[in-house]
């Protein structure tokens, strides 16, 4: 197995898990709803800032050249 399938069972896991748990009405995770919203919310925020980024401007050289901007 590669590394990306590795990590992809393991959080695979982890969810299946905490999905388990949450079903009994045990909160496997220390932290409250509203804590969860708001990092869910700060890790979606972040990742579509750095993706748009990434998409708009042409950081790798290899994307320079492309473009004729090298």
């Amino acid at each position: 197995m590669d590394k990306g399938t590795i990590i992809r069972t393991t959080v695979l896991a982890l969810a299946l898990i905490n999905q388990l748990l949450a079903s009994f009405g045990m909160s496997p995770l220390p932290f409250t709803q509203e804590e969860m919203e708001q990092g869910v919310s700060a890790v979606v925020t972040t990742a579509a800032a750095i993706w748009a980024w990434w998409r708009d401007n042409d950081v790798t050289e290899e994307a320079r050249k492309r473009k004729g901007k090298a």
